[in-house]
């Protein structure tokens, strides 16, 4: 579609945040819909929430007393689910090839034979981040908030007593991570954690499934804060999980490199957005995602346009010289 990119959608790209005003309730109740009441990541992270609950983490109560045998069960469960996911998502996109070139932002494949990547591989290195330090420290966050929870120092509720607050609660915990996610990201483009730590995460600027989660340790850590919400805010077991999967897994499937997942020529699940593909190929742009408006009110919104482009390069120049 251009001399930039094998793919992008329309441009300028248009204001997806919900908080508009005046307040668009025809907008409103389709992004209701398309998120929450159709297929969507949102949905299919839910009910993999449920099923870790249901049957795979250990419960609350064995979470009392702390003990290798559950915090080893989480990682485990950890570890598989991103190596799924992950791996799932690219088998079937960079593997397989399943869609080809179709509503691929990117015409590059994924770095080889280059010494800028651990084992000289994109997708090894990206894999050892994601799977080494974020496996560790997203099982790390999530056992130390069952165990607040267990021993009542983290408020828990159940869906008989507050159905309305259950329900709304996984509403916004996205909406609470895209707003940790900004602020906690341009604190990380600031120069000096920026070349010590945010760097490696944006060696990937042809990002793929395995790029979402790959990060420096530091920058994990500060990522993953935003699950402390937790033990302040009265959750039930399911909204954690529902949260580390958001963080976790859910990372590679905004990172696919693909607008859309096709099933026979047509567009059944949203995944990687062309907002943050702008910000891995410019970088001081769109820190936050189109939910949430914070690039718009605070100047770092990259519309696809060249004038945006060249806003973007000036401001990076201003920031490091």
């Amino acid at each position: 579609m251009s001399k930039e990119w094998n793919y992008h959608p329309d441009l300028p790209l248009e204001n997806r945040s919900v908080f508009q005003w005046p307040p668009n309730p025809t907008f409103l109740l389709g992004w209701l819909v398309r998120n929450w009441l159709t297929l969507s990541e949102r949905v299919l992270m839910l009910v993999l929430a449920v099923a870790l609950w249901a049957f795979f983490y250990p419960s609350l109560e064995s979470a009392k007393i702390l003990a290798f045998g559950w915090v080893f069960q989480i990682w485990l469960v950890n570890f598989t689910m991103i190596f799924a996911v992950a791996g799932g998502l690219h088998w079937y996109f960079y593997i397989r090839k399943s869609q080809g070139q179709k509503l691929k932002f990117e015409r590059r494949e994924q770095g080889k034979n280059n010494a800028l990547w651990n084992f000289s591989d994109q997708v090894k290195d990206n894999m050892f981040w994601s799977l080494g330090s974020g496996g560790l420290q997203l099982t790390g966050f999530q056992v130390a908030t069952m165990w607040l929870m267990a021993n009542g120092y983290a408020p828990v509720i159940t869906f008989a007593e507050h159905p309305v607050w259950f329900m709304l609660w996984l509403i916004l915990i996205p909406m609470w991570s895209a707003f940790h996610f900004y602020w906690v990201h341009r604190l990380l483009h600031q120069p000096v954690l920026y070349k010590k730590v945010h760097s490696l995460h944006h060696r990937n600027v042809n990002i793929g499934p395995w790029s979402g989660f790959s990060m420096h340790p530091v920058e994990h850590f500060f990522y993953l804060t935003t699950l402390c919400i937790h033990w302040i805010v009265p959750s039930h077991p399911i909204h954690l999980y529902f949260h580390i999967v958001f963080q976790g897994p859910g990372a590679a499937m905004t990172h696919t490199g693909y607008q859309d997942l096709l099933v026979k020529d047509k567009r059944r699940l949203a995944l990687g957005t062309f907002y943050h593909q702008l910000h891995h190929r410019y970088y001081e742009c769109n820190y936050g995602n189109q939910e949430m408006p914070w690039d718009r009110w605070f100047g770092t919104f990259h519309d696809g346009s060249s004038e945006a482009t060249a806003e973007t390069r000036a401001r990076k120049k201003r920031m490091f010289g």
